[in-house]
């Protein structure tokens, strides 16, 4: 299956129906080993290891291991992605941020810095990732500061791509390279000296 499949949504059938559950144990599997050795090292024999299934069985839903890491990122972005509305710019900063960070350190982390560390060296993975994972959180956080603009929340001259930016690598500044928690008061450091001042009227 290609990557231009995966990125219309489009999956062939094959055989009998899908089964979501199976999907995503699978998916978890592919993290789970990422997280231990890295995309170069991953193989599909190691996810099928992983997830007691039959290597035929991961075959049949994705053609490589790029096919099956960037539906994983897809189906990440999608479930884990989603925009708050609290009905006021600093909530909706705090409440996406909060999560993402979550997201970040759990177990997902690991395979997430496993990832992102390759991207240099992998320019069809780096292409595919930043059409879905990377764009799903910009869009997230564009949406909240459209919808801050329309509340009057915005300056008028407010750098509105700058905060976006700085907003996903504070997060993953501090997750891959100082260690240091992304913990609740990292979070309102970020959104109060950084981001408010930069944009708030």
């Amino acid at each position: 299956m290609s990557t231009t499949a995966f990125n219309e949504g489009r999956v062939p059938q094959r055989g009998r129906p899908r089964d979501a559950s199976r999907d995503d144990a699978l998916r978890q599997a592919a993290l789970e080993v990422m997280a231990e050795v890295g995309y170069r090292a991953l193989t599909m024999d190691a996810v099928a290891a992983r997830a007691r299934a039959g290597k035929a069985t991961i075959y049949r839903r994705w053609e490589s291991k790029l096919d099956l890491v960037i539906d994983t990122c897809t189906q990440l972005a999608t479930q884990n992605l989603a925009a708050p509305d609290t009905g006021s710019l600093a909530g909706d900063l705090r409440e996406f941020l909060s999560s993402f960070a979550a997201f970040l350190s759990g177990p997902i982390g690991k395979a997430a810095q496993a990832l992102v560390g390759e991207l240099p060296h992998e320019p069809e993975l780096a292409a595919a990732f930043r059409e879905t994972f990377l764009i799903s959180q910009r869009d997230v956080l564009r949406g909240i500061l459209d919808r801050a603009a329309e509340r009057g929340e915005l300056r008028a001259d407010a750098p509105r791509g700058m905060a976006v930016e700085i907003a996903g690598a504070a997060l993953i500044y501090r997750l891959m390279l100082t260690g240091d928690p992304l913990d609740e008061p990292f979070v309102e450091k970020v959104v109060e000296q950084v981001l408010l001042p930069l944009v708030h009227v």
